[in-house]
This record gives structure tokens, sequence and C-alpha cells, in this order.
């Protein structure tokens, strides 16, 4: 299917691995050109060699605010025009409430909502200041969408993306910028790393997967791909859950 998507250019965050490397790859394949920001440079390094051209690497801390909103004009002067945003950076320190700092708690809102309202807020103002239509797209978490134990910041966070994202859908549909959100389950990713070395643990994971299995990172990019692409412009305000059934089993 042809997306059309061929010559946009979309910023991914937290592309250096996981499911921001796969993300950038689908829109590269489908002829997007990407600006890959995140902290780790040589991870971002090795990809962009892999699609020389069509992946430009960025370092960008996304604790820092003022940097983050400065990839919207990173990404005009790489390639002329932003048409897209993937907010995927994220972190995810585990641990008992009671026995956790609350600077971390900080730290956590901080990488996985405040950094996207950075970005989506510099982008939306880009596309109405031009005239363009833009599109948002989130990546939350099904932990967004029930609570996890030892995860309350990331659950918090990830929930409140979700409701961020319907909230500027109904602020922006006007001015043609659609804003959606992707809440992946569990994927064989490096974040699963404990459970996929741990034959107990990941035997204990899969069967509360309907799908008894995990999702392959290349899984998400077709429907990020989507999202980002002309085809779905009467979608917004949005949750699609790739999780194998799981929250639906809940």
């Amino acid at each position: 299917m042809d997306l059309k998507i061929d010559g946009h250019a979309v910023i991914v965050t937290g592309a250096s691995r996981g499911l921001g490397a796969a993300i950038a790859q689908a829109l590269v394949s489908d002829g997007a050109y990407v600006l890959a920001a995140a902290r780790s440079v040589d991870p971002l390094d090795a990809l962009a060699a892999e699609h020389p051209g069509k992946i430009v690497p960025v370092a960008c801390d996304m604790r820092d605010r003022d940097r983050v909103a400065e990839l919207v004009g990173s990404c005009v002067a790489e390639f002329g025009r932003v048409d897209a945003i993937v907010n995927n950076a994220g972190i995810a320190p585990a641990g008992r409430l009671v026995d956790t700092d609350l600077e971390i708690l900080e730290e956590t809102l901080a990488v996985n909502l405040m950094a996207p309202a950075a970005l989506s807020k510099a982008a939306a103002r880009y596309w109405i200041e031009e005239a363009r239509p833009g599109s948002v797209v989130n990546i939350s978490s099904t932990s967004g969408l029930k609570g996890k134990a030892l995860l309350a910041g990331y659950s918090a966070s990830k929930g409140a993306m979700v409701r961020m994202t319907e909230a500027l859908s109904n602020e922006w549909a006007r001015h043609q910028i659609r804003v959606n959100v992707v809440a992946p389950g569990a994927f064989e990713t490096e974040a699963q790393a404990a459970v996929l070395q741990n034959p107990v643990a990941l035997e204990a994971r899969l069967r509360k997967i309907p799908a008894r299995r995990m999702a392959h990172a290349e899984e998400i990019g077709p429907l990020v791909a989507y999202l980002v692409s002309p085809l779905s412009s009467f979608v917004t305000g949005s949750c699609f859950v790739i999780d194998g059934g799981e929250v639906a089993r809940l």
C-alpha cells in the first residue's frame, strides 16, 4: 500500500533502539525522511549509516525542554519541512513508590510527558504558522491504560499522555493537525531483557497475553506509518492498542 509519505519529514524521539528505531526504519521504508533524536549517539549514528541521507541523527536529552523544542527547527533545516512527530522516548524506573525518591518521579514525568508536550507545542506552532497539516503520534503503553504495580510514575506519565492526546486532538483538529496515541504491550526489546532472559519469568509473562507471545519491534512500524500518513486524515484523538489482546482480557 502506498501511504503517500514519500518525501515527508518526521521527527522520531527515542530512536536509538527498540521501538523508536523500528519506527524510524518503517518510515524510511515508506519513503519518508527521519530526524532521529536520542541521548545515545552511537546507536543513532549506526542507524543513520544504514539509511544514508534518509535518517539524520540528533543528540537530545529529553529532560531539556528547550532542546526538545528545537528539534522542529533542526528538522526544517535538514529537510525543509516537518510533516509529523513521533513522541516515543521514555523511561520506566521500577520500584515501590514508598521507597522511591520523588525526584525520580519528576524525571519520569519530564521525559515521558513534558518532553512530548514541548515537542508537540513547537510542531503545532510551526504547522499553524505555515498553514500546513501535521500529525502527532504519541507512544504510550498499556501501563498507561491499566496502572501497574512498581511502575507508578511510568503508569501515571503514560496515562497522562493518553489524556493529553485527546485534549490536543480537540484543540488542533481545526488546524488539520491530528493527534493519536499508540499503547504497546510487551515487545521483544531491550526494555524486556530481564524477562526474556529468564525462562520462568517469560513463561509467566506470556500466560497473561492471549496471543501467547511478545510482539516483534517491527510490528509497531506499519501502524505508526499509517497514522503519520494522509491516508489517516480523518483519524484523530484515537488510542490504538497493540498488545496481543492483553488489555482486552483484563
